[in-house]
């Protein structure tokens, strides 16, 4: 059927045929992150299902949807299947043996696993590093958490932007005694001025 049109009307259906598709996987693509995310939110609401791991499953589903959606992409555009696979699979094989390399970030993961499992602070949560025994340490308002960091905004009364934001290492929790506070509400002692040594006082005023 094809071939009985004019050459000019065969060329320009093999512009817009492709075009038509990518276009079409995109729309798929788009559709489908709408329903992965909207089911993520009816877990969260009727399931009860932590707004950490909700945030994890957002994040590793549009990054599987976009491999997944560019790889179709560049097969519909005339990519070979075989290039394509040849390309992914040598990229996994170098990604793996980097990934196995970085043992840190492998001990961040799996303390991540540990934290959405045994659940030692929730996100808005105010919680404190202990150093040593009950010696201060970092400490702050938990406002996200991811894979490797988990990000804290420090509590500063006299700062106007409510203070900097500190990412604290994931497995830096399983070495550190944490002190926490339930709630998004800061803490009295947090608010507290600072109590100066008498003897340093002193000596800053001779």
């Amino acid at each position: 059927m094809k071939e009985r049109l004019p050459t000019w009307v065969q060329d320009w259906l093999g512009t817009v045929v492709p075009i038509g598709q990518v276009l079409l996987i995109l729309l798929a693509a788009w559709l489908l992150q709408r329903m992965v995310r909207a089911l993520v939110r009816r877990l969260v609401l009727r399931r009860g299902l932590p707004p950490e791991m909700a945030s994890v499953l957002r994040r590793v589903s549009a990054t599987l949807l976009t491999v997944a959606t560019l790889l179709l992409v560049l097969d519909r555009l005339g990519v070979s299947g075989t290039v394509l696979w040849t390309a992914f699979t040598s990229f996994a094989a170098v990604g793996a043996v980097a990934f196995f390399a970085a043992w840190s970030v492998l001990s961040n993961i799996f303390c991540t696993v540990l934290i959405f499992t045994t659940r030692p602070f929730r996100l808005q949560d105010h919680i404190e590093l202990l150093e040593s025994g009950d010696k201060p340490g970092l400490k702050g308002r938990v406002v996200d958490l991811n894979l490797i960091y988990t990000t804290l905004q420090e509590v500063d009364p006299e700062s106007a932007d409510g203070g900097s934001v500190l990412q604290v290492p994931n497995s830096l929790f399983f070495q550190r005694v944490v002190r926490r506070w339930r709630g998004s509400e800061v803490p009295a002692r947090w608010l507290a001025p600072p109590v100066r040594d008498p003897e340093r006082s002193a000596q800053e005023n001779r």
